[in-house]
């Protein structure tokens, strides 16, 4: 009896116990892999939806929209006079949002100009679609597989709402109403810099759910010139999590068509040598983002776009929105730095190209800029850092230079030895090895002051390359910007005779040869004639002719790099003529410049081989 009674007990708790995990566990378990399954449904849905210019429509398929895959109508001045727009007037930026599509697509920068005359026209950021280059930032919705929801497309007419000027602490709103129950709205803030913040709202006065997903993106048509340096990236450009730093050229984007990552936060767009534009969601912010290239009308189109994994779902009555920044203007660090500090956007450093050797190219930076606080002029900043440097180096130099005064010594000694064993390479060899040996000399000590330098001259090189702060920074008299040449020419008599000797056919690329390269050049052969000279007729004639290869691949190097060179050369040629002084050396340099030019007799040319 009793056991009858267990039995009936033990199957009613396993039936309890079954209904309890259906219920409590396995159910919503079910449910909630049902509902992520969705989710990735759409979202793969969503971003394949955004991939390219035309936007979604209502039913998941794509509509080309005529603006979005048009040829050139007209110049850019024509096509914004066409068009309704709200005007962005900030001290930094002028230009406006076009009402047609909601986009930022006209933007200059008010604090740049093209060339050193502040006559010149400022730089030209973005330009609408139907000009010759094309360029424009915009936001959107995708909605998920089989909603009917109309959303706003590229050729949506959206209406302002109150203020229509755009500029600092006075936000602009757009709005849009579908007419099936869904209003539209679209607010732009902006900072006294290069940020915009961009809210996309949706009210829902309908009478059921609506999920929609935001996305952001960047277009560029037409493949833009680049500089060509190796040492710079210019082109698509993001840090996307774990993904890390990812940048693409046009080139290589072209070829494979797509490059897909997902990220939590993030930005990405497209970086140019001093400017930029980004996307940029908030922090943390799951994302898909996607690189991608097409041809549209026989015109290259370039995009960098994302879009938010999760989608903003709304109640009927009920309004959702999204937040997310763009970065349109040039990279000036302590901005970019202020972002990224302030905002918490991902490594936004990076959108400057500080290479490889950035703990070496940022220290520079600083330094220049805290010294051209100070000096009121970055040539002298440079000037300044040079002498900093050489003072960091100072003990390392002197010992290489205390070396090298006493190889100088030694030299007749090796004159003996070359004579003694003319005939024996090997014994005469041996022989120098033994006198350096016993003199503590170390015979490559002469190589080591320019070795040591070549980090350094590299991360200056890279700093006048790629920062804006540089860029048309004068100096005095003719150098009128240190991240360019030197403008003047020594084949022309400095501007004597009318005519620019680099424009002549075949030969005019090896005739750029500026007033510093040249002052650089006549340093650096002083310099030479202090050490002494290598006992290998090879490595003399080298020595012989390294001034003179210097001088004439450094004349197409930004001004300010040669500047430092020159003056690092003058600084070099003291330090180096003291030392050798205090060891007893005599440093007959004018005599070893005249010796330089003089012709040397047949039985001398003889014995030196």
């Amino acid at each position: 009896m009793n056991e009858g009674r267990n039995y009936v007990l033990a199957i009613g708790l396993s039936i309890l116990v079954l209904v309890g995990w259906q219920f409590f566990v396995a159910g919503p378990q079910l449910e909630r892999a049902q509902r992520q399954a969705e989710i990735a449904a759409q979202q793969e849905q969503s971003q394949s939806d955004v991939s390219d210019l035309p936007t979604p429509s209502a039913d998941g398929s794509t509509a080309d929209v005529a603006t979005q895959t048009t040829g050139i109508v007209g110049s850019r001045e024509d096509v914004i006079a066409q068009g309704d727009r709200v005007t962005i007037e900030t001290v930094a930026l002028t230009g406006s949002i076009n009402l047609t599509g909601g986009r930022i697509d006209d933007l200059r920068l008010k604090r740049y100009h093209e060339t050193v005359d502040d006559s010149s026209p400022i730089i030209t950021l973005l330009s609408p679609e139907g000009t010759p280059e094309p360029y424009f930032v915009e936001q959107g919705w995708v909605s998920s597989t089989g909603s009917t929801t109309n959303l706003p497309k590229a050729d949506t007419k959206w209406q302002v709402e109150g203020n229509d000027t755009l500029a600092v602490n006075t936000p602009v709103t757009l709005t849009f109403d579908n007419g099936a129950g869904q209003v539209f709205t679209r607010t732009f803030n902006v900072d006294e810099n290069y940020l915009f913040t961009v809210t996309q709202s949706v009210q829902n006065n309908g009478t059921g759910d609506i999920a929609l997903f935001p996305y952001s993106r960047v277009t560029r048509q037409e493949t833009p010139q680049t500089s060509g340096f190796f040492i710079l990236h210019e082109g698509p450009l993001g840090v996307l999590s774990d993904n890390n730093l990812v940048e693409l050229s046009y080139k290589d984007l072209a070829e494979e068509g797509r490059k897909d990552y997902s990220a939590n936060g993030g930005w990405l767009g497209f970086t140019d040598k001093y400017w930029a534009a980004a996307v940029v969601p908030k922090p943390e912010t799951a994302i898909n983002a996607r690189f991608s290239y097409r041809t549209a009308n026989g015109r290259p189109t370039y995009q960098s776009s994302y879009v938010a994994q999760d989608p903003v779902v709304i109640g009927p009555e009920q309004t959702g929105s999204f937040e997310s920044y763009v970065f349109a203007g040039a990279k000036v660090e302590k901005y970019i730095d202020n972002y990224e500090q302030n905002l918490g956007i991902d490594r936004f450093e990076l959108l400057i190209d500080w290479g490889w050797f950035h703990f070496i190219t940022k220290p520079i930076f600083y330094l220049i800029r805290m010294l051209y606080g100070i000096l009121g002029n970055f040539g002298l900043a440079i000037l300044a850092v040079t002498v900093l440097i050489k003072a960091a180096f100072f003990w390392f130099a002197n010992k290489s230079y205390a070396s090298m005064a006493a190889m100088k010594k030694v030299q007749p000694e090796m004159k003996e030895i070359q004579e003694r064993f003319k005939d024996d390479r090997m014994q005469q060899q041996q022989a120098m090895m033994e006198l350096y040996k016993r003199e503590k000399i170390n015979p490559m000590s002469g190589c080591w002051p320019v070795l040591i330098q070549i980090p350094v001259f590299f991360s200056l090189y890279k700093v006048l390359f790629v920062t804006i702060e540089m860029r048309h920074a004068p100096f005095f008299g003719w150098i009128q910007d240190l991240a360019s040449p030197d403008p003047t020419n020594v084949f022309n008599l400095f501007g004597l005779l009318p005519f620019d000797p680099t424009g002549l056919p075949l030969l005019g690329g090896f005739l750029a040869l500026g007033a510093w390269p040249l002052i650089m050049g006549i340093t650096m052969f002083v310099q030479m004639r202090l050490n002494p000279p290598p006992t290998d007729a090879t490595q003399a004639a080298i020595f012989a002719w390294m001034p003179v290869i210097f001088t004439f691949m450094l004349a197409g190097f930004p001004a300010g790099l040669v500047i430092y060179w020159a003056w690092n050369n003058f600084l070099s040629i003291l330090q180096q003529y003291v030392i050798m002084r205090r060891h007893g050396v005599d440093v007959d340099l004018l005599g070893n410049i005249k010796s330089t030019f003089k012709r040397k007799k047949p039985v001398e040319e003889k014995e030196a081989k």
